[in-house]
């Protein structure tokens, strides 16, 4: 069944609703520069991020497919290179770059769904800092808010006679919470500062980024 995306004339917000976190980082990739999906593939696996969504050809090609349906990216060439297979090259379009900033401000200050969570972090740079620290703020407040109510609700447990056995689940519940209020805090107060770069700030390529790059192209 192909994804519902909408047509590209319709609202960002439409999209939007129907972005998948592998779609996000796809459309944030090529802010980077145009790119054909092979590339992406092989710059997302370099970094790491297929720990945070599976990437396969398949998942790949056919996202890259439903954004372009969704007018969030545009194909602007195709390349022969050799006995190469053909190679669309794709670009960004004002659709696609306004549709990561949207999802990343929806999905940012949430903490019921962990794997956008650490999708919408990892992608965090593309707000303009201060909205980033305002949206994580919220985070954190519901962060509290959820490690009070397991913290009071164990304790109360307990207190009523609640086998421990019972309440092993609520107890790593808590704990995780906690660990993740106390790096909020601190990746807060980091970001704050002037001298931590963010988005596009004091940000020049590196031999080693402009390296990779052309390694993935070919």
């Amino acid at each position: 069944m192909d994804y519902p995306f909408p047509s590209p004339w319709m609202p960002v917000k439409d999209a939007v609703d129907r972005l998948t976190p592998l779609g996000v980082m796809v459309l944030a990739l090529l802010r980077e520069g145009d790119m054909h999906p092979y590339e992406m593939m092989r710059l997302l696996r370099q970094r790491r991020d297929d720990r945070l969504v599976p990437i396969t050809n398949g998942t790949m090609y056919h996202t890259v497919g439903r954004l372009e349906k969704a007018g969030l990216l545009a194909e602007i060439g195709i390349d022969r290179d050799g006995n190469r297979p053909e190679r669309t090259t794709y670009s960004l379009t004002p659709a696609g770059q306004a549709a990561v900033v949207e999802w990343v401000r929806r999905e940012l200050p949430r903490i019921d769904r962990t794997a956008e969570f650490r999708v919408a972090l990892a992608e965090a740079h593309n707000l303009d800092r201060d909205e980033a620290l305002a949206l994580l703020r919220q985070r954190r407040d519901l962060l509290a808010e959820a490690h009070a109510q397991h913290r009071e609700g164990r304790e109360t447990a307990l207190a009523d006679g609640v086998p421990e056995q019972f309440l092993l689940e609520v107890e790593r519940e808590e704990l995780i919470l906690h660990a993740d209020l106390v790096w909020t805090d601190a990746a807060l107060a980091r970001i704050a500062q002037p001298s931590f770069a963010w988005g596009d700030e004091h940000l020049v390529p590196t031999a080693r980024y402009l390296e990779n790059r052309k390694a993935a192209r070919q």
